[in-house]
């Protein structure tokens, strides 16, 4: 084919792509992050809460503390500039074509660094929150044979500290970032968690494909997931445009030491699963259930019993 041929499907696509106000290719290839760069700094982090997972990083020779050092420079150098771009999201949801002024640039700078100082300087409780996990998932599972095994091959383990440090850049409210964090590891594990789920310590999810928890979830200590369960909204509210509005409470709350079964479904930004609660396989729940309750499937509905 000739080169006039492709010259030509281009020229017809351009415009296609800047009369839109939404969607401007030369935004895409200049100032939006790198969603490559941005999963190499993640995979760093991991380094950081799993010591030893990485071969390519040798810690027996190193020690442990030029090891941590070694990986929390990695990551500073290859999140920061995202973050630069990603800083003037916030305000339009889409790249400036504008050249920033150097004041401006300088803020930037400063904010950014800001930003990833505050996410390094939280690694500490976020690997207290990690280890929490690991244990939950060892206790929790009869298959699970060593602590080692739970690091290197449990993909719920891998999908809730991936979710703990974009949670983190998502609470400092950071654009896009923490969702392509999220996304790569939903691509990794099966497990979508949107980095604005709020997860106590102690979280398991075992066998996670297919479980989904949505943006405004808020999910207690020591809660139990299996494969397919769905923490998710109902149809959504609606602006003067037709729109879904924005940042309001659309899901669950999962209150502390709870095990949720595979399939269950739990919607609605006003259903609490009581305390100490177990809901089983293949529920559809749109209500409330206080603490201490058995919820089973039922043809008709579900049947709520209290625990005693």
């Amino acid at each position: 084919m000739s080169e006039q041929f492709f010259t030509d499907i281009a020229n017809q696509l351009v415009p296609l792509f800047s009369d839109s106000e939404e969607d401007r290719p030369d935004s895409v290839l200049s100032s939006y992050p790198n969603t490559k760069k941005i999963v190499q700094g993640l995979q760093f982090l991991l380094d950081v809460v799993f010591p030893g997972r990485n071969p390519d990083l040798d810690l027996r020779k190193k020690g442990l503390d030029l090891y941590l050092q070694e990986a929390i420079s990695n990551a500073w150098k290859l999140l920061l500039p995202e973050i630069e771009k990603a800083v003037p999201l916030r305000w339009s949801g889409q790249a400036d074509l504008r050249k920033p002024s150097k004041l401006e640039q300088e803020s930037i700078h400063a904010e950014a660094e800001q930003v990833l100082r505050s996410l390094f300087e939280k690694l500490p409780k976020i690997r207290e929150s990690i280890v929490t996990d690991i244990r939950a998932a060892y206790d929790g599972d009869p298959a699970a044979h060593s602590y080692a095994e739970v690091k290197m091959a449990f993909p719920g383990v891998l999908a809730i500290a991936s979710h703990r440090i974009a949670h983190e850049l998502y609470a400092l409210n950071v654009p896009s970032i923490p969702r392509v964090m999220s996304e790569w590891t939903h691509s990794k594990t099966g497990c979508d968690i949107h980095p604005g789920a709020k997860i106590g310590k102690s979280f398991f999810v075992d066998h996670p494909t297919g479980v989904v928890i949505g943006e405004t979830a808020v999910i207690g200590h020591n809660v139990k997931l299996y494969q397919g369960v769905t923490i998710g909204a109902k149809s959504f509210p609606l602006d003067e445009q037709g729109r879904p509005i924005k940042h309001i409470r659309r899901h669950p709350t999962v209150e502390d030491n709870v095990v949720i079964y595979s399939n269950a479904t739990i919607l609605g930004g006003d259903t609490v699963i009581g305390k100490g609660s177990t809901v089983g396989g293949n529920v559809f729940l749109l209500e409330s259930v206080p603490a201490g309750s058995f919820v089973s499937n039922s043809s008709a509905q579900p049947k709520i019993k209290t625990l005693s």
